[in-house]
């Protein structure tokens, strides 16, 4: 071992500064960064010499140093980037330049770095067991590594480098849109959708300087200027949401975004891109994006095919939007058609829908849980269809006998939903058939007791009487709230399930501001 060896202080990056190697954006790296490994002054020296003014695409070499095995571990995990590294078979040991390699592959997982190895006794390491047995692109004595051929080597190095790195990148850029999508498939909801692809594109590409979503209709587009509809942003942009971007974004954006819906085409600059697609309805779509650093032609491919997967999950959710709506809008009016026939207030099925969800929220059902059961609710009374008039309209009170017949209806409900098997339908069953059922077993038409009624049942009941107490009926007045209270704290593990008293108790002001939402008319 040389006698010039440098110690640990000395040897990590020698005079040149540490490059910051934690910032997304030191991606686009101005240097190619070559490790020199060998227990010699010298050759470091004369490596340095024989590269002086290389170059290779645009870009310079910084060299690092290490004087033995153990200290290019540590060079490596403080530059993780290392394009070629030039290492010495025998500098410690006979073998730490093998060992070293070993330790580059096998456990540091780098298969990018370009594995030079160099020996001044080849007769202790054999070329052709080394290549064989060890995972290097080069094995050179060091007598025969003139100044021309020490070139020729790095530069071929560095080229199989660039190549490598460019097929992992692409790798892992694909990987991230696939991962990217999922996300954005997974928001079943139109609300956030849009913000939710931003984020997920911003995340994608590290662009952190802000971006905007803008909506515009194609014909309002060539008739009206207000229709350029900011809606949704992020970062610098966050402000804007809801405006008109021809009023608020500043000149040079504004012509980025008009020349892409001028040309129905992407636009593509060095910090810019401005994404375009045009759905099937005529609506046309941009997505605006700056960023801090220059965009490189693979983020560009990156984010178009990103933006395509984006484009038909956006067309999906437009459509499942549709046709939820459509069955929110039936579901509310089979159920206003229920309680017009019984001579009940429509909003009653309304303010029940949302007592229901505030309800099944407050005690940590999912949102799918608490909105299929907010869909459902409306429908609690829908086996009233089958009740002959002369009961369901009898101004007075119900014979023994009638009363077994008005009874009937939870089942009558239970059953003709019970026959779709669709999520609410199903739900809506359920709800139909446990509403009446009674925490204490007392209930009908079953006599289910405690958590034998399904949760929705029980949520069902009490806000459907909580509903009934406090409106006005043909046979009696509104209760004033102080009795409410009283009744179903009776009720309580009576009637009602015990916890879902105690959270309606605690949290009246919520379901008041139904009743204010949603008023009885006049």
């Amino acid at each position: 071992m040389s006698s010039q060896l440098k110690s640990s202080d000395d040897m990590l990056f020698a005079s040149e500064d540490e490059p910051n190697i934690k910032s997304p954006q030191n991606t686009a790296r101005e240097e190619w960064y070559v490790l020199v490994v060998d227990d010699e002054q010298g050759v470091h020296e004369v490596t340095k010499l024989a590269l002086t003014n290389f170059k290779f695409d645009g870009k310079t070499l910084r060299f690092l140093h290490a004087y033995s095995a153990a200290e290019a571990r540590q060079v490596m995990l403080k530059q993780p980037h290392i394009a070629v590294a030039l290492i010495d078979v025998v500098m410690e040991t006979e073998h730490a330049g093998l060992e070293l390699v070993k330790y580059i592959r096998n456990e540091a997982k780098n298969n990018l770095i370009r594995i030079i190895l160099r020996t001044g006794q080849p007769g202790q390491a054999p070329e052709r067991t080394v290549i064989h047995d060890y995972d290097i692109n080069d094995y050179k004595e060091k007598t025969e590594l003139s100044a021309q051929k020490l070139y020729s080597t790095i530069l071929t190095s560095l080229r199989s480098y660039r190549d490598m790195c460019a097929l992992q990148a692409n790798r892992n850029g694909l990987e991230n849109v696939l991962r990217a999508s999922a996300n954005v498939f997974r928001m079943g909801q139109l609300n956030g959708f849009i913000q939710g692809v931003l984020e997920q594109l911003v995340a994608l590409l590290y662009l952190d300087q802000g971006s905007i979503f803008i909506n515009c209709d194609s014909l309002a587009m060539e008739n009206n200027a207000e229709s350029l509809l900011i809606t949704a942003a992020t970062g610098q942009y966050a402000e804007y949401v809801g405006k008109d971007a021809r009023s608020v974004l500043p000149k040079d954006i504004l012509q980025d975004i008009l020349e892409s819906l001028r040309t129905h085409d992407s636009v593509v600059s060095k910090e810019v891109f401005v994404g375009y697609s045009q759905a099937k309805s005529g609506r046309e779509d941009l997505i605006y994006l700056s960023s801090s650093r220059v965009l490189s032609a693979n983020d560009a491919h990156l984010i178009k095919i990103f933006l395509q997967n984006v484009a038909i999950a956006y067309e999906n959710v437009l459509l499942r939007d549709e046709i939820e709506g459509t069955q929110r809008d039936i579901v509310y009016m089979l159920g206003e058609s229920i309680e017009t026939r019984s001579k009940e207030t429509g909003q009653h099925v309304r303010r029940v829908a949302e007592y229901a969800r505030i309800i099944a929220l407050g005690i940590g059902l999912s949102e799918r849980e608490a909105a299929t059961l907010h869909v459902a609710a409306p429908l609690h009374d829908f086996g009233k269809i089958g009740i002959p008039d002369n009961v369901l309209h009898k101004p007075g009170k119900l014979s023994e006998a009638e009363w077994e017949i008005m009874k009937t209806h939870a089942q009558i409900g239970a059953d003709l939903l019970g026959k779709s098997k669709r999520e609410i339908l199903q739900a809506a069953s359920l709800l139909a058939g446990h509403h009446h059922e009674k925490w204490d077993g007392s209930g009908y038409p079953r006599g289910l007791k405690g958590e034998d009624i399904h949760i929705y049942g029980r949520i069902g009941a009490l806000a459907d009487v909580f509903d009934a107490l406090g409106s006005r009926r043909c046979y009696k007045d509104p209760w004033n709230l102080d009795d409410i209270i009283k009744y179903l704290t009776e009720q309580r593990g009576t009637h009602f399930d015990p916890r879902l008293v105690d959270w309606i108790l605690s949290h009246m002001d919520e379901l008041l501001s139904v009743r204010m939402t949603f008023p009885d008319e006049v």
